[in-house]
């Protein structure tokens, strides 16, 4: 479904990510956890090229591209495999002057160029399936930061695209607002939606996710499943951090989660 090969990002001398292998079946949810700092948002934002690698392939589908030195990146390639992911921000980034029928429409139409009638009914059915049926004529401003990001996936679904990517959609909220995410993400990993998801939160990794990558300084510590990777990690430093997490020892018999 997902291929990374090599991927490398640099910010001028700065090395961001080093050499980062991954694939991500179809029908499958990973998380990606780790340190703030440990390359996760950007490894989300090369997936749907916010930013370029800086080398490296990535395979999306059927497309594919490759990045180095003298490749030349041509934009409508970008756009046609950006349209392939859909991207949640941990700070919502709703239009304030859209409704939230009118945010999930935005890129139906303006993008996709659907009829209006068309993308109001694709919004009116993503708005029922995060719970907002009756929140679509409601401002951003008046909506809490759970129902803000409930509104956010649903634009993020719009398009159907083949892979939602998720960075941190619940460290913005209070416990119980977070909840209210968690639900509906795990709701779209039992209905085989593919996810990758950058975050600190172990309750929604652990309900959610069924391959997990722990990343630090930009490289790849420890990865796989993730109920193994929560309750008995292989590598001390991975142990450490999610021990820092939970504060909860995680040696066999429990998650600790």
């Amino acid at each position: 479904m997902i291929e990374l090969s090599d991927i490398e990002k640099r910010f001028g001398d700065n090395v961001v990510l080093h050499d980062i292998s991954l694939q991500f079946a179809d029908n499958s949810v990973t998380a990606l956890v780790g340190p703030s700092g440990g390359g996760k948002s950007t490894l989300l934002r090369c997936i749907n090229l916010l930013e370029i690698p800086t080398a490296g392939r990535l395979r999306i589908d059927e497309m594919e591209m490759g990045f180095g030195p003298g490749i030349r990146v041509d934009r409508q390639a970008v756009q046609r495999l950006r349209r392939k992911t859909g991207m949640v921000f941990q700070n919502f980034q709703l239009f304030p002057h859209r409704t939230a029928i009118e945010n999930v429409m935005e890129g139906l139409v303006t993008v996709l160029k659907w009829s209006r009638e068309d993308a109001r009914r694709r919004a009116t059915e993503l708005l029922e399936k995060v719970g907002l049926a009756n929140k679509a004529d409601a401002w951003p401003a008046t909506l809490s930061g759970g129902q803000q990001q409930r509104v956010a996936i649903a634009r993020a679904l719009a398009p159907s695209p083949k892979v939602l990517l998720c960075d941190e959609p619940t460290s913005a909220l209070d416990p119980e607002l977070a909840g209210e995410v968690v639900d509906v993400i795990s709701q779209l990993a039992r209905e085989g939606t593919t996810m990758v998801i950058a975050t600190h939160d172990l309750r929604l990794a652990s309900s959610t996710a069924q391959e997990a990558v722990f990343l630090e300084n930009g490289a790849i510590v420890e990865r796989g499943p993730a109920r193994t990777l929560f309750s008995k990690p292989q590598r001390e430093r991975t142990k450490r951090f999610i021990v820092s997490l939970t504060q909860q020892p995680v040696e066999s018999g429990g998650s600790g989660i």
